[in-house]
């Protein structure tokens, strides 16, 4: 009977994937596709429920109660996306969301959450919303991400099952929003994260876009060049169920960078889901000068720091090698005059970044990648220098979430 229940159920799961195929048809007959996935869904589950508890079954009440189907989500999507002087992209960013099969079906709501940009980003945000009334701006006081997009759950939030964050220094591919419910809905996962495929504008930002598409700049983390789709332990945040994501209390307001990583350990401490859809990818546009580089990475050190003491066992082979890596340099360095023979070590890996530099520029048929060395040798020592630095200066403090999570249910 088990069986048979386990295959009833599975068939109605898998005839309702939206197929490649299906994606190209019009925005309405999507939207209502998705929507008859539940009702049919919760057929094959009443069917389910009777091959495993007949009438005649010894079994409890309370085992059959668990059975019973919950009703039909709803398909309404809180989209948020942060934003601080994006005049370059906000624009096309929002234009492609509002072409969405379910923000065409009038189930999106876009809120861009702005940090007092002056480069024209709310100006453009603001005409968008006169001609589409889905499209809202918001005013982000405290200028983090985190702050914006817990800023919109709370005044936006309610009546909506999804929350997909989104970025304004990115592309999406088409149906992004409309593909990522479904497969949350197919998988049954609480979030769903896509692999980030960096892009690069000029020679310094091409290097690092190779760089950061590499083993070499990301340790071969799953969500960046991750190619299978699969259950993991963090990734590029995109969709949510709103109720895990205010259950486990929002995103952390007091973390400048990694309050993603953050928040992907609160979520798996509750037990939820988090899936890698490594068919839905999503471009980033990188830093343009090693400066920027250099700044973006020591943040990201430091997120990364704090995270780790509060969470220890999040803490990755690939991102301990990075701060050792860096001592035992600076060690050879310095005790070289004493023991020459250590600087072998310093040497060692400025031969590996040599080579990786020559192996871009030869396999990419392009000077900047003669750039990729130096771009590795800014990211590692960044990264390293902000984890240590935090470690050092930072006193770690526990995240309440209960405050977050009574004011996003008010």
């Amino acid at each position: 009977m088990q069986s048979e229940a386990s295959c009833l159920l599975r068939t109605s799961l898998t005839s309702h994937t939206l197929s490649a195929r299906e994606l190209e048809r019009s925005p309405r007959e999507i939207a209502n596709l998705l929507q008859s996935t539940f009702s049919d869904c919760e057929g094959t589950l009443l069917q389910t429920s009777s091959v495993l508890s007949p009438r005649n079954d010894s079994r409890g009440s309370s085992e059959r109660a668990r059975l019973v189907p919950r009703a039909p989500e709803s398909l309404e999507v809180l989209v948020v996306i942060p934003t601080l002087n994006e005049a370059r992209h906000i624009r096309g960013v929002v234009t492609h969301l509002l072409a969405d099969p379910l923000a065409e079906s009038g189930l999106l709501t876009i809120v861009v959450a702005d940090g007092g940009s002056d480069d024209g980003t709310r100006e453009m945000v603001l005409e968008l919303a006169s001609t589409f009334p889905e499209v809202h701006l918001l005013d982000n006081p405290k200028r983090l991400q985190s702050a914006g997009i817990n800023r919109a759950v709370r005044l936006f939030g309610l009546g909506k099952t999804w929350l997909l964050r989104c970025d304004a220094h990115a592309t999406y591919p088409k149906a992004f929003c409309s593909s990522l419910v479904a497969t949350a809905q197919g998988v049954e996962a609480d979030a769903v994260v896509v692999p980030l495929d960096s892009q690069g504008r000029g020679s310094v930002a091409q290097a690092i876009a190779w760089l950061s598409n590499s083993k070499l700049g990301t340790g071969g983390s799953a969500h960046r060049a991750g190619t299978q789709s699969q259950f993991v332990d963090h990734g590029h945040h995109a969709l949510f169920r709103l109720d895990s994501f205010v259950r486990a209390g929002g995103y952390d307001e007091t973390l400048a960078c990694n309050e993603d990583a953050e928040l992907d350990c609160r979520l798996r401490l509750l037990g939820s889901r988090i899936f890698l859809d490594a068919g839905v990818r999503v471009g980033y546009f990188c830093r343009s000068t090693f400066g920027g580089l250099a700044r973006q990475y020591f943040r990201y050190g430091q997120g990364r720091s704090r995270t780790v003491r509060r969470h220890p066992g999040s803490l990755r082979l690939r991102q301990l090698a990075v701060p050792l890596h860096f001592i035992a340099s600076l060690l050879a360095l310095t005790l070289a005059p004493l023991f020459p023979a250590l600087l072998l070590y310093p040497l060692a890996y400025l031969s590996v970044l040599v080579g990786a530099s020559l192996w871009f520029a030869i396999t990419r048929r392009a000077l900047s990648g003669l750039l990729v060395g130096p771009a590795a040798l800014v990211m590692h020592a960044s990264w390293a220098a902000g984890f240590l630095w935090e470690c050092l200066t930072v006193r770690e403090r526990p995240f309440d979430a209960v405050s977050f999570a009574k004011g996003a249910r008010e």
